[in-house]
């Protein structure tokens, strides 16, 4: 029975479990952002717990098959490094789970934030559904947001 799960799950599934995965707390995050489903199960430690146990089952599996850790460190000497990493679906499945929870986080971060500064949830969708698909790019826009609500500004917050 376990090896029947243990096959399962292979990259390509733990690809399409997270990308589904994700698409219930986002919405909720930006349809029913003042509702106790968010505040409870969006905001919280719940997804970024379900994600890190992903992370952690993808360097399992990277560990029992002899996957060269240290040839990660290849990165910052180049762009061409960078792209021979990427060529590894295992580098590119822990790469894409670091990106969807640092999104989700952020996503969770500008809404408690907003409702700290009294931002308009309509205003909100906008950074959210941006940061969803291009995480630093909705940060920015939700800072721009943030200077007319929160008539300051803080570098540090």
């Amino acid at each position: 029975m376990i090896e029947q799960i243990y096959t399962y799950f292979t990259i390509e599934m733990l690809y399409l479990w997270i990308n589904c995965g994700v698409l219930p707390f986002w919405i909720i995050l930006i349809f029913f952002p003042q509702s106790h489903l968010c505040k409870y199960f969006v905001t919280s430690i719940f997804p970024i717990t379900l994600l890190g146990g992903a992370y952690i089952f993808m360097l399992y599996q990277s560990y029992i098959g002899a996957y060269d850790f240290d040839k990660n460190f290849m990165l910052y000497l180049g762009i061409a490094e960078l792209s021979d990493l990427f060529s590894d679906d295992t580098f590119l499945i822990m790469f894409w789970i670091h990106f969807v929870s640092i999104n989700l986080f952020a996503g969770g971060w500008i809404l408690k934030d907003s409702q700290k500064f009294g931002v308009n949830k309509y205003l909100l969708g906008v950074p959210l559904i941006t940061t969803y698909l291009i995480g630093p790019l909705g940060l920015f826009i939700y800072w721009f947001i943030r200077l007319f609500y929160a008539k300051r500004i803080s570098l540090y917050d």
